[in-house]
This record gives structure tokens, C-alpha cells and sequence, in this order.
């Protein structure tokens, strides 16, 4: 159970801003394990109910002490908590940690949420739906807004020049344009 949750919920929670994200991870499962008689359902059920009380713990600890984290995660951890199994981390493989936290930080809160719940955690619509609360609808409209936004974010810094040479400074070029020497 450890193997197969711990990761993705430390993504998650990093991924939200959990101050102390193995922390939350820790205190999410002892909760998973007091809380283990009175779960019903299959695997998938299984894997919401746990997403359920990370983000339920998540709200604690922001009603405690705050929004924003002070550092993004290192590359080690995120390379750690990201599914095997899934497509999207071949994306993600190609972005710094910096880069990934950068565009996390274009989307919305809800947006934010429900992607690295999908990303992340591995979970379904309706998972997610289950784990924060909202409609099923609501969670896709948040997944198709939050990904056109990242989309647009990506499309404009594929434009954006990056490699251009460096600009000589005054002292490397005596004569401005126009020939004339100052």
C-alpha cells in the first residue's frame, strides 16, 4: 500500500504547496490506516477515498499556516512521485523542476488541483470529483481550462526566442548606428 501511494501523494501534496508535504504524506495514511475498517468499495474507490482525506489534510494544514511554499520541489522528488505507467511524465521529463513549477503557477487553484490530481495521482474525472468536492463536469471544464491555459503558456515560450546571440555591449562596439562616435 506504502509503494503504491506514498509517491503520488507526496506529488500531490508538493504539488499544492503542503509546507511539509512527507509530513502530510505520513499523517494521510496513519489516518488511511485507523480509518481502514470503514472503507467499502473496489481499488479505484479505494484510491479516491485516500486523495479524499490528502486533500482534506492539505485544507488543515492551509488553514494553519498558509498558501504559498517556500521552495518548489527538486527534480529528485518530483522524478520520484510522478506514475511510471502514464504518458504524461515523458512531457514533463523535458522540464526542469523550475519550469514545471513556473507553469503550475499560470493556472488557477482549481485548475492546479484537479491537473496534478490527473497528472500526479493517476486519477480519474470522477475521482477527482469524489476527492475535491465538485461536479464531475466541473472537474473536466477545470482539466480542459487548466490544459489550454498550460498550452498557451508553452506555445508562446516556443515562440519567444531564447538562443539569440547576446547583445554587444558600448564598450565592445565604439561605433553606435549611424557611424557617429560619441
Amino acid at each position: 500500500m506504502y509503494r503504491d501511494l506514498a509517491g503520488p501523494l507526496l506529488g500531490y501534496l508538493t504539488a499544492q504547496g503542503s509546507r511539509d508535504p512527507e509530513d502530510l504524506v505520513g499523517e494521510v495514511l496513519l489516518q488511511v490506516v485507523r480509518d481502514l475498517d470503514r472503507f467499502e468499495g473496489d481499488e479505484a474507490g479505494f484510491r479516491s477515498w485516500v486523495f479524499t482525506i490528502a486533500h482534506r489534510r492539505l485544507i488543515d494544514e492551509r488553514r494553519a499556516v498558509g498558501r504559498r511554499p517556500s521552495q518548489p520541489a527538486s527534480d529528485e522528488e518530483l522524478e520520484a512521485v510522478l506514475p511510471p505507467s502514464s504518458t504524461e511524465p515523458d512531457v514533463l521529463e523535458r522540464l526542469s523542476t523550475a519550469q514545471v513549477q513556473r507553469l503550475l503557477e499560470q493556472l488557477t487553484d482549481d485548475q492546479r488541483e484537479v491537473l496534478v490530481l490527473r497528472l500526479v495521482a493517476g486519477l480519474r474525472a470522477g475521482e477527482i470529483a469524489e476527492v475535491t468536492g465538485r461536479p464531475p463536469d466541473a472537474v473536466k471544464a477545470l482539466q480542459k481550462r487548466g490544459i489550454k491555459r498550460l498550452r498557451a503558456v508553452l506555445e508562446r515560450a516556443a515562440t519567444t526566442p531564447t538562443d539569440q546571440a547576446p547583445r554587444k555591449n558600448r564598450s565592445q562596439n565604439p561605433s553606435p548606428p549611424g557611424g557617429r562616435q560619441r
